[in-house]
C-alpha cells in the first residue's frame, strides 16, 4: 500500500517505521523541512505542507491507498485547534476527495466524553464534553462522519491517554515527586500504550469500516489510587499526597471521570494487546529506565 501520514511525531514516526517494515510505501507530511534526514533514514518518504493551508496541499502527491492524521495540537487552545483538527481535515478531505483513496483514518480522542460518574462509555455513549478543546473535536468527528456519508472512507478512533518511551503524564510527575492524589484517588485514568496504538491504527486500516468510530484504548481502566498504590510498590517509594479536589480546575481543564470501553475495538478489529493494561506498559517502561540508569532511577 501506499501510505500518507499526517504528523510523523511521537506516534506517526514510529507507525511509519512500523509499516515501512511491512513492506507498505510510506510518506510523511510534516510543516517544516528541518525534519527530511530522520524521515529518509527511517525509510519514508518526506513530505512537506501545512494542512491548515489548502493551496500547500495542491502540489502534492494524492495517489494514497491509506492515510492517518495524527497531528498533534501541542497542547494549545480552542483557536488552534479548530485549525489544526477542524479546518485541517476539511482541507484534507477537500483534498483527497476524487482520489483512490481507501482509508482515511483520524486520530481523536476519548476527551469528547463528557461523564463524571465513573460509568463505562461506549462508542455509541454521548460525547457532549465540557472543554472547549474537546467540543472542537467532536466538530471535526462530525465533519468526518458526514464526508463518509458521501463514500470518503473516514474511520475515527478515540485514543485515550498516550504513555510510553519518555511519556506519561502521572507516572513522569511521580518519579519527580509531583504527584497528587485528588480527593480519594476515585477517579478513573484510561490508557493505551504508543506501541499498542500503532498496532491498533494499522488493524484499523486493514479491517475497519469506513463511518465507524472505535474506543483505542486498553483492556483496564485504574483509578488514581490503584494507580499509583501499584507504582509505589513497584518502585519501593512512598504514595504521593492526597489532595482536595479543586472543581473549578477541574471544570477548567475539561476533566471527567469514566471508564472507556475497548470492546468494539476488540470485536471488529480482532487485535491482540502486547500491554493490555498499565502494570504490563508501565512494568516494561520501569525495566526500561532502570536498564539505562540503574544507579540513577533505582536510587
Amino acid at each position: 500500500m501506499r501510505v500518507l501520514i499526517v504528523g510523523t511525531g511521537y506516534v506517526g514516526l514510529p507507525l511509519g517505521i512500523e509499516l515501512v517494515r511491512q513492506g507498505h510505501e510510506v510518506f510523511g507530511l510534516r510543516r517544516s523541512a528541518l525534519a527530511a534526514e530522520e524521515l529518509q533514514r527511517s525509510g519514508i518518504h518526506p513530505l512537506f505542507a501545512d494542512i491548515t493551508q489548502p493551496e500547500q496541499l495542491k502540489s502534492l502527491p494524492r495517489d494514497f491507498d491509506w492515510v492517518v492524521n495524527c497531528t498533534a495540537s501541542g497542547g494549545a487552545g480552542p483557536e488552534e485547534y479548530r485549525r489544526i483538527y477542524r479546518e485541517g481535515n476539511q482541507n484534507l478531505i477537500a483534498w483527497l476527495t476524487g482520489s483512490p483513496l481507501k482509508k482515511f483514518l483520524y486520530t481523536s480522542s476519548t476527551s469528547v466524553y463528557g461523564q463524571n460518574d465513573g460509568s463505562v462509555v461506549t462508542e455509541s455513549s454521548p460525547a457532549q464534553p465540557d472543554a472547549n478543546t474537546a467540543k472542537v473535536l467532536v466538530e471535526t468527528e462530525n465533519i468526518l462522519l458526514d464526508a463518509a456519508q458521501k463514500n470518503f472512507p473516514a474511520v475515527i478512533l478515540r485514543v485515550a491517554g498516550i504513555y510510553g518511551p519518555a511519556r506519561g503524564h502521572w507516572f513522569k510527575a511521580y518519579l519527580r515527586g509531583e504527584a497528587r492524589i485528588e480527593g480519594e484517588g476515585s477517579r478513573f485514568l484510561n490508557m493505551i500504550h504508543r506501541d499498542d496504538l500503532i498496532g491498533v491504527i494499522i488493524a484499523a486500516l486493514q479491517h475497519a469500516r469506513p463511518g465507524t468510530i472505535y474506543n483505542a484504548v486498553d483492556d483496564e481502566p485504574v483509578s488514581q489510587l490503584q494507580f499509583f498504590e501499584w507504582l509505589a510498590a513497584e518502585l519501593k517509594r512512598p504514595m504521593p499526597p492526597f489532595v482536595p479536589v479543586d472543581a473549578e480546575a477541574w471544570r477548567k481543564r475539561g476533566t471527567t471521570n469514566k471508564r472507556v470501553s475497548n470492546e468494539r475495538l476488540l470485536a471488529e478489529l480482532k487485535y491482540l494487546f502486547r500491554y493490555p493494561d498499565y502494570r504490563f506498559g508501565y512494568g516494561a517502561e520501569i525495566r526500561r529506565l532502570a536498564a539505562e540508569s540503574p544507579e540513577h532511577f533505582l536510587a
